[in-house]
């Protein structure tokens, strides 16, 4: 499934760009619960995963490859691996918060749930954000 900005995510990245809100860097989360992101999505809709060994990791501003093609724009980050060392959780998604974590920017489910294995695992996760059509 592809990225979905949820309607507060849009506001919050419009406050970024016109200078409105101090911006800092982002923070990508992985959530455990079957949920899919819509455009009225919250942080409230999100379980954030809990195995020990994990940790929400920040996404430094400078470290952001951004591409327009076909007048599409694409934000990407280096993939950033989650490594836990303990079983009892799946893997739903991710979401990605502001500096603040009080909203959702944007929000993505795996293409397949992760359920981490007995004596724990890791799962990938490459942040992405497209669509964003400049024509």
């Amino acid at each position: 499934m592809s990225a979905v900005m949820p309607d507060e995510g849009l506001q919050r990245l419009l406050e970024f760009a016109l200078n409105k809100s101090s911006q800092g860097n982002l923070k990508l989360h992985l959530f455990k619960n079957n949920y899919t992101p819509v455009g009225g999505s919250v942080l409230s809709n999100f379980t954030e995963v809990t195995l020990t060994g994990y940790a929400a990791v920040t996404l430094t501003g400078s470290s952001w490859s951004i591409a327009v093609a076909s007048n599409v724009v694409t934000a990407s980050y280096a993939a950033q691996t989650f490594t836990f060392s303990a079983t009892g959780e799946t893997v739903y998604g991710y979401y990605v918060t502001d500096n603040g974590t009080a909203k959702v920017l944007w929000a993505e489910l795996l293409g397949t749930p992760y359920v981490v294995p007995g004596g724990g695992g890791s799962v990938t996760i490459t942040p992405t954000i497209s669509d964003l059509n400049c024509a």
